[in-house]
């Protein structure tokens, strides 16, 4: 209990890796359509060696805003940083690994020669030894010299989280990371991330799948309809509100999900 009650002033201490400010974004379909607002005065802190989920149903936003993260696209307005740097500069991006939901991979390379590209394209000199790690570390040593054509959807995830890890990144960005694998991949996968938050890597992790973010995540939020509903430590969050003992993630993010929006 004693731990619950200083998590305020831990954090307070802790130094910002990712910070969004007022943000927002729209989009639209074609020129004669109407705007449609997707992220409404999105604010954050996410702060260093922590795993922060990013929870959200389908369209709520979550892959508008890991966009914006890592510089592809800009908002409409608000302020974002990347360890106090802006997203789209140098000094951000050799901060950040990333594996995107639906990722493009270049088919006729092997395993090893796709972690290769990814190497020489963050300056390792001395990369074999890296590639060789992360190639055993996901579990495709056996399949490196295989055409990624020849990889089934989870054998993808796997190498795509490969090549996130690449450079040692200070940030990781996962997008729904665990899709495709089977049970025991999924375990593996989580044992990862805890292990690079061990070694001080910050990891946004974004899913809709709510037992991954139970598993990993020291903190959440939940964004539904482009706004931020919540965001704390999971324990004190799913306790918020309730008479008796903890609801579960499933039941609490329904509850959210089923709240009327703000201002509506």
């Amino acid at each position: 209990m004693l731990y619950k009650s200083l998590i305020p002033y831990i954090f307070s201490a802790m130094q910002l890796a990712i910070e969004l400010r007022d943000v927002d974004r729209s989009f639209k379909n074609h020129f004669w359509q109407r705007k449609k607002q997707v992220l409404r005065n999105i604010s954050l802190e996410i702060y260093e060696d922590e795993v922060f989920g990013f929870l959200g149903p389908n369209g709520a936003g979550k892959t508008t805003t890991i966009k914006i993260l890592t510089g592809l696209i800009r908002p409409d307005s608000g302020d974002v940083s990347i360890f106090a740097h802006p997203p789209n500069s140098l000094d951000a991006k050799r901060k950040i690994g990333f594996l995107p939901e639906s990722p493009y991979f270049y088919e006729h390379l092997t395993g090893r020669e796709f972690l290769k590209l990814h190497a020489l394209l963050h300056d390792l000199k001395h990369y074999r030894k890296r590639v060789d790690y992360l190639l055993d570390r996901v579990g495709l040593v056996e399949a490196a010299g295989f055409q990624l054509r020849q990889y089934s959807r989870g054998m993808l995830q796997r190498i795509g989280i490969a090549q996130a890890l690449i450079g040692s990144p200070d940030l990781l960005i996962l997008d729904e990371p665990l899709t495709g694998l089977d049970p025991m991949g999924r375990k593996e996968i989580k044992d990862l991330i805890l292990e690079e938050k061990q070694k001080g890597t910050t990891i946004f992790f974004s899913s809709h799948i709510l037992p991954d973010a139970e598993a990993v995540c020291d903190r959440i939020a939940i964004i539904i309809e482009g706004e931020i509903r919540e965001v704390g430590d999971l324990s004190a969050l799913l306790k918020k509100g309730t008479k008796t003992d903890e609801i579960s993630l499933e039941q609490w993010f329904v509850k959210q999900v089923e709240k009327p929006r703000q201002g509506s």
